[in-house]
């Protein structure tokens, strides 16, 4: 994975509640056999019109956040079905992480498999920064993993919390196996240790 240490780029606003899976990614875009192309997928029925040109309305497609890196999302976001593909493609559109005050929880561990960070703020901290990321002129933010901190475009900046084993293995870019391998030594110690104190399980 990819590793998250202090990243800058461009936020935008998708403050709505209880935005779905289903919303992030809609079922057409589950056919494939591999990830490819779900970046199309990615909040498809807002972003393009039914004549398949992008919607001018839709916040992404707005020249201002055209290329943006994080998202600021309204409470409950990712609820719905499982489908890992709305993590994929919110990746392939280019989103590093996720800033909002609460997310479902077997969305949040996709997240934290595939490496994009997710920061749960207070109401009253989220409210301040979507405010600000919503003028064009201060949409740019910094997102300091080490340091857990926010920094907004007129020099405020917003603490976070976050768990420490999720924290450090984004700070590597480690997943699940990767996280297991920097072990491997103590596993190893362990597996011969219960061979001798347990011979009788090899006969």
């Amino acid at each position: 994975m990819q590793p998250f240490n202090r990243v800058s780029g461009t936020a935008a606003p998708l403050l709505a509640a209880n935005i779905d899976t289903d919303v992030i990614m809609p079922k057409q875009f589950l056919k494939g056999i591999d990830r490819n192309g779900l970046a199309r997928g990615t909040f498809f029925d807002q972003r393009f019109l039914e004549d398949g040109t992008p919607n001018p309305q839709f916040i992404l497609n707005q020249p201002a956040w055209g290329d943006v890196s994080f998202l600021v999302v309204g409470p409950n976001f990712g609820c719905g079905s499982s489908r890992e593909h709305a993590v994929w493609g919110l990746q392939q559109l280019g989103i590093r992480a996720l800033v909002g005050t609460s997310f479902a929880g077997i969305f949040y561990d996709n997240c934290q498999r595939n490496g994009v960070l997710l920061i749960q703020l207070e109401s009253h901290q989220l409210e301040r920064l979507g405010e600000t990321i919503s003028n064009p002129e201060r949409n740019k933010i910094v997102i300091d993993l080490p340091q857990q901190t926010i920094s907004l475009a007129d020099g405020e900046s917003l603490r976070f919390e976050i768990d420490s084993l999720r924290k450090a293995s984004l700070v590597k870019g480690l997943d699940a196996i990767d996280s297991t391998l920097e072990r491997a030594e103590l596993i190893r110690q362990f597996q011969q240790q219960h061979w001798r104190d347990n011979p009788w399980l090899q006969r």
